[in-house]
C-alpha cells in the first residue's frame, strides 16, 4: 500500500502547478494602483476587475496608493506577498520611465515583478483652449517658433510620459515650449480653457470629455494610425513621420509569484478583452486593448520598452534626480 501511495503521489507531482491553477482564486484578489481613485488608470482598472471577478465569481479589491511619481504604489506591490493574491496595475511611468528619470528607486522594475499581461494602450492627445488662435499643430508649432517663449504647455511634469512627449515634440520642431506641470488633471484643463495656458498634453481619456464638450480642440493623439473614436484627428505621425507615442497600462505580480497562476491571469483577461463591448468600453475610457499576449510576449515587450525608453531619454537628455 505504501509503495502504491508513493508512485501514485509522484505521478501527480507535474500536475500539482495545473491543479492549483483550477483551484485558484479561493479568497478576494487585490489590485493595487500608483494613481488616486477616479483617475483614468483607476477608472480602467475598476472596469477590468469587475469583469475578472465576475469570471472568477471572487471579488477583486482595488487599493490606490497614490504619490511620489508611483513609488509608493510600486514598491507596496513589489514588497506584497508573492502568492497569487495581489497585483499591480501599472503604467508605463511606474514599470519603464522611472529607473530613467531617478538615481534610486526604492523597487526595480524588472527584477521586483513578474509580467502578467498587456491591457491596453492609452494614446496621448496635444490640445488647446477652444480660442487658440491655431487651428492645428503645425500653426501651434509655428507660433512657438516665430514667438520665443509665448507658448506653454500644460503636462504631468518634464520627467513624466506625458512631459517627455511634450519636449520630444518641440525638439524635432526645433521649438520651445514652456512646461507647466500639475498633479490633477482637472487643474491643468481648467488653465487652458481660461486662457493661463496655451496648450496641454494628457492621455485621452482625460481630455474626452473636455473635447466632446468643446472646451478644448484636440490637434494631434499620438498613436501611429488615427484612432475610430476621433477620426478626424491627425496623428503626431502625419505631421513627424514615423513618430507613435502611446503610454500603455498593464498587470504585474510579486517576483516569485506562481507561473501557473501568471498564466491562468493572463488567459482569463484575454478573454474578457476579446469580447466586443469590453473592448468597445475600453476604448470609450481611453484604452485601445491588446486582444493577444502571452506572459511570455508580455516580457518581450517590457524589454523592448526599456530600450526605446532609454534611448528616448538619452536623445532629450534628461539626467536622473
Amino acid at each position: 500500500m505504501k509503495r502504491r501511495d508513493l508512485v501514485r503521489a509522484a505521478a501527480l507531482l507535474p500536475l500539482a502547478p495545473a491543479l492549483r491553477a483550477q483551484g485558484w482564486p479561493q479568497r478576494p484578489v487585490k489590485f493595487i494602483l500608483s494613481q488616486p481613485a477616479g483617475s483614468g488608470p483607476d477608472i480602467l482598472a475598476r472596469y477590468v476587475a469587475d469583469q475578472l471577478a465576475r469570471s472568477w465569481n471572487q471579488a477583486i479589491v482595488i487599493e490606490n496608493k497614490p504619490g511620489g511619481q508611483n513609488l509608493i504604489g510600486a514598491q507596496a506591490a513589489a514588497r506584497s506577498a508573492p502568492d497569487g493574491y495581489t497585483f499591480y496595475y501599472a503604467t508605463t511611468a511606474a514599470m519603464v520611465t522611472n529607473p530613467f528619470t531617478f538615481k534610486s528607486l526604492p523597487y526595480d522594475p524588472a527584477k521586483d515583478f513578474a509580467p502578467v499581461r498587456l491591457v491596453g494602450r492609452s494614446p496621448f492627445i496635444i490640445a488647446a483652449a477652444a480660442n487658440f488662435p491655431a487651428r492645428d499643430l503645425a500653426e501651434a508649432l509655428a507660433k512657438a517658433k516665430a514667438e520665443p517663449g509665448s507658448v506653454s504647455i500644460a503636462t504631468e511634469g518634464p520627467k513624466t510620459f506625458s512631459g517627455m512627449l511634450a519636449d520630444s515634440v518641440a525638439a524635432m520642431a526645433g521649438v520651445k515650449l514652456n512646461h507647466v506641470p500639475y498633479t490633477k488633471a482637472p487643474d491643468a484643463l481648467q488653465d487652458v480653457i481660461g486662457g493661463r495656458v496655451q496648450l496641454v498634453c494628457l492621455p485621452d481619456a482625460a481630455l474626452t470629455a473636455y473635447i466632446k464638450g468643446g472646451q478644448v480642440k484636440p490637434l494631434a493623439i499620438s498613436t501611429a494610425q488615427r484612432q475610430p473614436d476621433l477620426p478626424n484627428l491627425p496623428t503626431l505621425g502625419e505631421t513627424f513621420a514615423g513618430f507613435e507615442y502611446t503610454g500603455w497600462n498593464g498587470l504585474f505580480a510579486p517576483a516569485g509569484t506562481p507561473a501557473d497562476v501568471l498564466t491562468r491571469v493572463n488567459r482569463d483577461l484575454e478573454a474578457v478583452l476579446r469580447q466586443p463591448e469590453v473592448a468597445q468600453r475600453m476604448l470609450a475610457l481611453g484604452s485601445i486593448v491588446e486582444p493577444k499576449m502571452t506572459v511570455a510576449e508580455f516580457d518581450t515587450f517590457m524589454r523592448g520598452e526599456r530600450e526605446r525608453w532609454g534611448k528616448t531619454v538619452k536623445v532629450l537628455g534628461i539626467q536622473p534626480e
